[in-house]
């Protein structure tokens, strides 16, 4: 935005531009190809001219280096981002092309009330081809002798649908599933048909766990238990014997290592799962008693999601390679699989470092590092290489899933600012009015410490019953003004000064849209987890309002006050104006990985609806699947009220009511409608 704002300030007759626009929010940046703006100023979904990552080639990496992609691996949380290449919006009408604002119309024609969570199927498809196409890219350029084999974590987004349609695109790579529990395992165990597939089983694990999986692998297909701690061994052990099935083994190794980013807590040697380097040599002398060392066909490590730093995954490589290599010549020679778990990570704030929500490598770094670091290693000591497994998840779905919000209404920040003063004015109006007068940009500073301290003055003297409430009201009216005539003129400058920087957000409207954080977006409640937020319209006008978003939920945290920006968090969003009767509709973006699963009913309010949006052969797209949000009734049962129970009882009510005479006969039969009609509606609200 601030290059933007400064073309413009050069210029004062220059027009905003769609260009602007795609600079303001960071759609090149954080939106991989997907997403872009038409001539329109509708945002567009072009799943099928995704641009190609930063890095599009495999190169030689090092193992013992930083080699973070920016030259920034130093895990210091610095923002410095790569320049991005321009991206050209295709028309309108260009085939693969999906007009999002004309998709929400088209929609609500329909009867389809909003939220509305859109999920593109070609995105999904899009991801697990660029994934698995870099490192089939990289095992080809390093001459790697084993195979990659992905696996998504269903606990990533365990929608049917969205399982399903992974398994459909991901079977020309014979893309697999992991599980973490049993009702996870029971799922993949009824839809997963692919025998050359990997069925991975984490998790801690009981008896029933171990015998579903162990007869699971009786219907041909390849499942791995994963030994998440040392007494596993013995249970699977136990188990495999009474059901006399042959188990395929991994272990899951605790490495030293550690990740980086938010959640770089679940690696390192205090880490809540995996193997300790003693009790992985244990494991394995104790399988070689059985006479069942071959049955040890994986190990796997996991440094934790969203892994922000190039240089964690680097240290765990290192570390897991040499792992590998050791087990193997103990004696675990059937070890034919490393599983580098999950970790990919998403680049949700578009600036290409490793700050949380962000990433300082590409897709095709990442498995470049990967391949070289095992090959590398396994060369070093001549063991074959193993076939290379991952667990992407979020980078798999995140970018797939956008949820649409309509704003409510706004309430805009007001500084009502008198036309002029009496002359008979309280000296302290005077030097309030005075201050807002002669403010400019030479004297930002100056005038903004003497509005503090008149402001200061102010309360005192009304305390002290010096000053009456009308000449309260000028003063803090004035105080306002005088606020954002220094922020107008702040805007204007090279570099806004510190003092001020919290102006912004002090003074932004709130801008009231449809929606529960807590269903929707829980992360961004949770752990502040920062998502691309932005207009589907209008973009081709400029934003001249600044705001936060505020969600319909009774509770002070319903609101969003962190966005992303290119080399910082902002405190306010870009927005325009709502117009009087017009609609006007945002998008949160790359919500596709776990916010449907984690999301709760505070309020009671459910899920909402999903649409499954997909390209046609002819380029257009066909609306395939639309799941209803939740009911009335629906969140109601799943707080153990019975609405035909809640019915009769105020039935009940009414009855009383009637006999008091506080309702008419009308009447009552108006608030019993009014009530069944509640019960099967959506527990969103009606446009206004």
């Amino acid at each position: 935005m601030a290059r933007a704002k400064a073309m413009l300030a050069q210029d004062p007759l220059r027009r905003w531009t769609v260009a602007d626009a795609l600079e303001t929010y960071g759609i090149q940046r954080w939106g991989c190809g997907y997403f872009a703006i038409n001539e329109r100023g509708n945002l567009i979904v072009t799943p099928r001219a995704a641009l190609p990552t930063a890095s599009t080639g495999p190169a030689t990496p090092t193992v013992n280096g930083n080699g973070n992609g920016n030259g920034n691996g130093n895990g210091n949380g610095s923002k410095d981002a790569l320049p991005v290449p321009t991206l050209v919006p295709p028309p309108a009408a260009a085939p693969g092309v999906i007009d999002m604002r004309e998709l929400i119309d088209e929609l609500t024609q329909r009867g389809i009330q909003l939220p509305i969570l859109l999920r593109f199927s070609d995105i999904l498809r899009a991801r697990i081809e660029l994934i698995c196409g870099a490192f089939n890219g990289a095992i080809k350029e390093y001459g790697y002798q084993g195979q990659y084999r992905g696996v998504y974590p269903i606990k990533v987004n365990q929608n049917r649908t969205v399982v399903e349609e992974i398994i459909e695109y991901g079977r020309p790579f014979h893309y697999g599933l992991e599980a973490g529990s049993k009702p996870e395992l029971l799922t993949i165990m009824a839809i997963h048909q692919d025998d050359e597939a990997l069925i991975i089983c984490n998790g801690y694990k009981d008896e029933e766990y171990i015998e579903t999986a162990l007869l699971a692998s009786k219907l041909g297909r390849t499942v791995i238990l994963v030994v998440e701690k040392p007494s596993e061994l013995d249970q699977i052990h136990r188990v495999a014997e009474r059901v006399k099935i042959r188990p395929t083994l991994g272990m899951r190794a605790r490495l030293s290592s550690r990740g980086a980013g938010r959640w770089e807590q679940s690696g390192g040697d205090f880490s809540k799962f995996g193997l300790s380097a003693a009790e992985m040599v244990e494991a394995v002398q104790k399988l070689k008693s059985w006479g069942q060392v071959d049955t040890l066909k994986l190990l796997h490590f996991h440094l934790g999601s969203q892994i922000s730093a190039i240089k964690s995954i680097k240290n765990a490589l290192r570390e897991a390679g040499r792992l590998f290599v050791e087990l193997y010549k103990l004696g675990a020679t059937g070890l034919s699989y490393l599983d580098v778990g999950g970790g990919l990570g998403v680049d949700y704030d578009g600036s290409q470092t490793n700050f949380s929500s962000s990433m300082n490598y590409s897709v095709q770094e990442y498995a470049n590092d990967v391949v070289f670091a095992l090959k590398e290693i396994c060369d070093a000591d001549k063991v074959p290489h193993p076939n290379i497994v991952s667990e992407s998840g979020r980078a798999v779905t995140a970018h797939h899933s956008v949820l649409v919000v309509n704003v409510l209404g706004v309430t805009e920040f007001d500084t009502n600012v008198p036309s002029a003063i009496p002359a008979d004015a309280a000296p302290l109006v005077k030097n309030m009015w005075d201050t807002y007068q002669l403010a400019s940009q030479k004297n930002v500073l100056e005038s903004y410490h003497d509005a503090l301290e008149y402001k200061d003055q102010v309360l005192q003297l009304f305390n002290l019953g010096h000053l009456s409430l009308s000449d309260r009201v000028v003063c803090e009216n004035l105080f306002w003004a005088t606020c954002e005539k220094v922020l107008h003129l702040c805007r204007n400058l090279a570099h806004m000064p510190e003092e001020l920087e919290g102006l912004e957000k002090a003074l932004s409207d709130t801008y009231f849209c449809n929606f529960s954080m807590f269903q929707s977006v829980p992360d961004a409640w949770a752990v502040d987890q920062l998502f691309p937020i932005a207009p589907i319209h209008r973009l081709n006008e400029e934003p001249t309002r600044r705001g936060t978003l505020a969600d319909i939920t009774c509770d002070s945290d319903g609101k969003i006050a962190s966005f992303i920006d290119l080399r910082d968090v902002k405190h306010v969003l870009e927005l325009h104006p709502k117009e009087q009767g017009q609609d006007y509709y945002l998008g949160i973006f790359l919500v596709g990985a776990y916010q449907e699963i984690l999301g709760d009913l505070h309020n009671l309010f459910g899920d909402t609806n999903t649409v499954h949006v997909a390209l046609s052969p002819d380029g257009d797209y066909d609306v395939k699947d639309v799941v209803a949000g939740d009911t009335v009734s629906e969140v109601l049962s799943f707080v153990d009220y019975s609405p035909s129970d809640l019915l009769g009882r105020l039935r009940a009510n009414v009855e009383i009511a009637l006999r008091k005479k506080l309702l008419t006969l009308e009447e009552s039969r108006s608030l019993i409608n009014r009530f069944r009609q509640g019960m099967i509606g959506y527990t969103y609200l009606d446009k206004e």
